[in-house]
């Protein structure tokens, strides 16, 4: 369970205030003012497009600031987007956590703050709680859909997958899945929260009833051509599905629907060391089978420690760094949507 908060709390009056104007038609480009400064504010990059009449998409990148895929392909398409080719209106956040966005970090370092486990935020809070609180008290209410781009960042590597909630409403659900394949990643993830877990931004997206998309494009603290391409023609085959523009780009890859029902679909290192890992992206794996070993540099004379895969399935990312301590995430492993138990009618599929 979350943190206990005030029920109103994301209701409060924020704090954050746009030097644009997201009412108005036509496309924009300036500002979220941050009061943070004691001489001025912090500005956090802020397009609006707006033609229209049509549904509202939210795009954001830079949730974790050490995911850099989302953040060029929200750049170049705010550059490459005319108000004309819109029907509707599209609100780009390219460096939603502008702070770890700018240090290359996963959080904040003014706070500390992890904006994807800081929602419904604080108007009075730090920096990334005010950023959360005005995601989901100003922008979340006008949104029809939000895609939310992150990636493995500087710790995993994905096979190119896209997540979406189980728990999407189901009067959404259709367009859900219709957009999450439009997208063409190879793998579509339909998650449920771990322990319930309420302060993410797809948590956030479901409190507003809207339908949220999360691609997880490469990572390993670089870009590659082929994820910032997917990123790209991906974000505009969605937006298509959408409504919001009219666009003929090339289908992508057929998406394997897959699942993670709890902890045995992850691999955790249970100590810490150098982590020798056997198995990598997108290979298929079994239950019980060595998933790699936890060498210990500062015990020549120690036997490592065999890691082992706790469910069989498709490895949709691993760990990057060797260094591991203990508890890091070292492997993701999704399971066919269609083989789990107690899901959806997948006639919906």
């Amino acid at each position: 369970m979350g943190a206990q908060r005030p029920a109103n709390q994301h209701n409060r009056m924020t704090r954050i205030s746009p030097s644009i104007d997201i009412e108005h038609m036509g496309k924009q480009s300036g500002f979220l003012r941050l009061p943070f400064s004691s001489h001025g504010w912090m500005p956090i990059p802020f397009i609006c497009i707006a033609n229209g009449s049509g549904p509202t998409v939210l795009l954001m990148a830079g949730n974790h600031g050490d995911e850099y895929e989302g953040q060029i392909a929200l750049l170049k398409l705010s550059r490459m987007l005319a108000a004309e080719q819109v029907q509707g209106r599209i609100i780009i956040l390219p460096a939603a956590n502008f702070p770890a966005a700018m240090a290359g970090r996963r959080i904040s370092p003014i706070d500390g703050g992890n904006l994807n486990r800081s929602f419904p935020g604080d108007p009075n809070g730090s920096p990334t709680q005010m950023i959360a609180h005005f995601i989901e008290s100003r922008l979340l209410p006008l949104s029809d859909y939000v895609i939310d781009i992150h990636s493995g960042g500087s710790s995993l590597h994905y096979k190119p997958t896209i997540l979406a909630r189980l728990s999407t409403p189901s009067d959404k659900w259709k367009v859900m899945l219709r957009s999450l394949k439009a997208f063409g990643a190879p793998f579509g993830l339909l998650f449920r929260a771990l322990e319930g877990e309420d302060r993410t931004m797809s948590a956030a997206a479901e409190r507003h009833r809207v339908v949220y998309l999360c691609p997880e494009l490469g990572g390993s603290g670089t870009v590659s051509r082929a994820s910032l391409s997917l990123a790209e023609e991906g974000l505009r085959r969605c937006l298509a599905s959408f409504g919001i523009i009219a666009d003929e780009v090339p289908p992508g890859c057929n998406t394997r629907l897959v699942t993670m029902d709890g902890f045995n679909n992850y691999v955790y290192a249970p100590e810490s060391g150098l982590f020798e890992p056997f198995a990598e992206a997108g290979d298929e794996v079994v239950s019980g089978n060595t998933a790699g070993f936890i060498h210990y540099g500062h015990t020549p004379g120690r036997e490592p420690t065999p890691v082992r895969f706790q469910t069989s399935g498709v490895v949709l990312c691993r760990r990057v760094p060797s260094r591991t301590e203990r508890g890091d995430c070292l492997y993701q492993i999704g399971t066919d949507f269609s083989a789990a138990n107690a899901l959806r009618d997948t006639s919906l599929t």
